[in-house]
């Protein structure tokens, strides 16, 4: 129960990095839009910051309970999340290449996940 709870953890936290990428693509098209005269850039850019910061703290709590290849392994579901994020918040396109890439991480985050 507690190697289950461990994963959870190390998972949410990979889920709340993934939130990186979102405000700084979302601070990016603010830019696009408005230039640096909009305050939503600025607002995407701190959330950005913050979330890194939070990230960067729970991280450090998360990894003491793993070996590293293990937690460094899991951290590249983080590709996955973000794609999520680009084709449900952004309106991207999943191609075909998308998804073999997604598919590669996953085993490669499953072979490791059974040999490691």
């Amino acid at each position: 129960m507690e190697k289950t709870k461990n994963y959870i953890l190390l998972h949410l936290n990979i889920l709340l990095f993934s939130f990186t990428g979102v405000f700084s693509k979302a601070a990016s098209v603010q830019y696009n839009r408005h230039g640096l005269g909009s305050i939503l850039l600025y607002v995407f850019l701190m959330l950005m910051v913050l979330n890194c910061f939070v990230y960067a703290l729970i991280w450090q709590k998360v990894i003491k309970r793993f070996e590293l290849n293990v937690a460094y392994a899991n951290k590249t579901i983080y590709l996955i999340w973000s794609q999520i994020w680009a084709v449900v918040i952004f309106h991207e396109s999943l191609t075909p290449q998308n998804i073999v890439g997604l598919l590669v991480v996953f085993v490669g985050v499953m072979v490791v996940q059974y040999y490691g």
